[in-house]
């Protein structure tokens, strides 16, 4: 299915060879087409038009078409000012208008056409014939994210086209493509909606858009939002009002009673800060905390269990909204099913990590985006072959060409070479990034990374003079003492060097507005910025984690990564550095395809670690707070900063024991 193409007009036996034709295009040139009938998502703001033998054609740099599938009358002409009236009042709900400015100056974009004058035109005279000038090639893209609802903020991307690369990026207007406005958009007749997708394709912005569409239209609906993770649970519930004021929802969110945001387990004594202990009092079942042998998949199932016996009972819920699904089992997943009334919409990584050994059942989820609108094409390509060792032999992971398909890849084998390739996208399709490097591996002796690190960070600011202390993420891979100690040391150099504040992610637990995001791994999952810095002091095996951990930080970034790498290891360095060469020239990978003796070796090795995946340690201490539900955030914060320092062998035995007495002392300061 051709993701950037987006059809939501009737079809018909006059229609259907012309939309195909432009599907046909779409897919052969990788662009955005979208045909309407009016504008997308604004439940009772605009009315139907009283003609209907009309669409509406939107393609980036070309004028609106406003296609007249009949004859000429007079019932088109009052469509066509209606339709630029609609869209002027769009304009000013949204506060383009300041920027677009009235009807008068944007008009002349939009062209009325008899279908008759181009049902058999080849595709490529339409784009001629219709082309914007460049001049107003912002504005047509402006006007096309009024019309399928993918609203930019105006302020923060203005309307003046961008100079710097750096500013290209951050002011890019994004608009959804096909797959993600028929998630919005269309309605399935399903119990249950899987989204897949690669890091950086808005799966969360798409539940975001998909709950406002539900809240707004469905007044009486009883809506949850849940994850695993506490910390981005509790970002939601600040986020969410946040989007539902930036889209103009004028309903009042209406908190515990309409929408309820929170983590997946909860505590016995608050019900209302998981979904688990929420069902557990809604139904009256027995709330289980965590233990040894009381893993969250054995509480759900238990929880099925207790629901079964009860035969018939109300559902608590007209929807759930499940993010970051690869953290939970299918227990959980049924759990939410038993006391859904209508539907659920579940969000995940298309593989969890690299080393995911299910990625063909992705393959056939109900949306699968596999199109990154984050991370440039080069990065993605460079993060991924260094996960799965690509480049190395043995291969740490390889996978089959359908595979490498629903991860947006074009297999190719030529001349005994197999080529990996991505589809160009829109997201960097008119910033010229030729001989722009946006990877970079730097080598230091461990001693000196620190200084290696403000290396990066003086040509970060060299080559994009607009750049700012929060566009810049430092990541240190490993949770021991020696990165807390460069954390500390990059604080001190960073302020004194450019007079930039500096935030710990591992201890606020949040990215701040002009400071330089400091963290480890395990806080950094969900977040974006123009520039990573990733750190590895240590020695790189073929430490499945670890290798996932590098292809998750190093696809933080929407314009450039660097990888700080202790200089110890130079096999690896090498590799890697001919890689980028590579990369960066060809623009694909080209790789040594191996054996099938290779991938069954390689595939037993990664089942086999994948079933003795060990916890981190933040997931160890996350664990054991669990058993004191009267900490605070801030205790828990003060334990992922403290617990680290004082545990060597960072066995889970050693973390847990090194924990609860650490929290024992803790409460009895009290």
């Amino acid at each position: 299915m051709n993701s950037l193409f987006y059809c939501s007009v009737k079809r018909s036996d006059m229609l259907n060879g012309f939309i195909e034709k432009l599907d046909q295009y779409s897919e052969e040139m990788s662009k955005p087409i979208y045909l309407i009938e009016k504008a997308l998502g604004n439940e009772g703001k605009i009315e139907e038009y009283e003609y209907e033998d009309k669409i509406i054609i939107l393609i980036p740099k070309q004028k609106i078409l406003l296609v007249n599938l009949g004859k000429e009358c007079a019932g088109f002409k009052d469509f066509t000012v209606d339709f630029v009236d609609d869209l002027e009042y769009l304009s000013k709900r949204y506060e383009y208008q300041k920027y677009l400015g009235r009807k008068r100056n944007w008009q002349d974009c939009i062209e009325m056409v008899q279908f008759e004058d181009i049902k058999d035109c080849e595709i490529n005279k339409i784009m001629r014939d219709y082309r914007i000038p460049v001049q107003n090639e912002r504005t047509i893209e402006l006007l096309i994210s009024l019309l399928i609802g993918s609203i930019n903020d105006i302020d923060k991307i203005g309307v003046e086209v961008p100079e710097t690369l750096l500013d290209k990026v951050k002011k890019k207007i994004v608009l959804f493509d096909g797959m993600q406005s028929k998630f919005i958009f269309e309605d399935f007749d399903k119990d249950i909606i899987v989204i897949q997708g690669l890091a950086g394709t808005g799966k969360t912005e798409l539940l975001l858009h998909k709950l406002r569409e539900i809240y707004v239209s469905e007044r009486d609906s009883r809506i949850v939002f849940t994850c695993h993770n506490k910390v981005l649970a509790q970002d939601m519930v600040n986020r969410i009002p946040q989007f539902f004021n930036f889209m103009k929802v004028e309903e009042q969110i209406e908190w515990n009673k309409r929408l309820w945001v929170f983590s997946s387990w909860g505590s016995k004594n608050m019900p209302e800060t998981g979904l688990y202990s929420y069902i557990c009092q809604f139904y009256g079942l027995d709330f289980r905390r965590y233990s040894f042998t009381n893993t969250f998949d054995t509480v759900c199932q238990l929880a099925i269990e207790e629901l079964t016996k009860k035969g018939s009972i109300e559902k608590c819920f007209d929807y759930i909204f499940i993010d970051e699904s690869q953290d939970f089992t299918d227990n959980f997943l049924r759990l939410c099913k038993m006391v859904t009334k209508k539907r659920i919409y579940v969000a995940g990584d298309i593989f969890q990590n690299v080393f995911d050994t299910d990625i063909k059942k992705s393959v056939n989820s109900d949306l699968l985006l596999n199109k990154c609108y984050r991370t440039d094409p080069k990065t993605l390509m460079l993060a991924h072959s260094i996960g799965m060792g690509l480049y190395e032999k043995p291969v740490i992971r390889w996978l089959e060409d359908d595979e490498w398909e629903a991860c947006g890849y074009l297999p190719q084998r030529e001349d005994n070479k197999f080529l990996l390739k991505r589809m160009p996208l829109r997201r960097f399709e008119d910033i010229d990034s030729s001989g722009f490097m946006s990877i970079q591996i730097k080598a230091a002796e461990k001693e000196m990374i620190h200084e290696k690190v403000i290396e990066c960070i003086d040509e970060i600011i060299r080559t994009n003079p607009t750049v700012e202390p929060h566009d810049v993420a430092i990541v240190l891979l490993g949770n021991n003492k020696t990165n807390y100690n460069i954390a500390d040391t990059l604080c001190i150099l960073i302020d004194e060097k450019y007079d930039w504040d500096s935030t710990k992610g591992y201890v606020s637990k949040v990215k701040e507005r002009n400071k330089v995001f400091i963290s480890n791994t395990n806080n950094i999952k969900g977040l974006e910025f123009p520039f990573v810095i990733c750190i590895e002091t240590g020695m790189i095996s073929d430490d499945i984690r670890k290798r996932n951990s590098i292809y998750m930080i190093l696809t933080r970034s929407f314009l450039a990564s660097y990888f700080v790498v202790n200089s110890k290891n130079e096999q690896f360095i090498k590799i890697y550095e001919e890689a980028i060469k590579e990369i960066n020239k060809n623009g694909y990978m080209e790789l040594r395809e191996p054996g099938e003796g290779e991938k069954i070796m390689q595939a037993e090795k990664i089942r086999i670690a994948a079933q003795n995946k060990r916890k981190s340690v933040e997931e160890m201490i996350n664990e054991v707070c669990n058993e004191y539900p009267q900490l605070s955030a801030e205790e828990r914060n003060d334990l992922q900063k403290i617990v680290p320092l004082r545990v060597v062998e960072r066995t889970e035995d050693e973390v847990k024991l090194k924990t609860r007495r650490i929290i024992k002392a803790m409460l009895d300061e009290v």
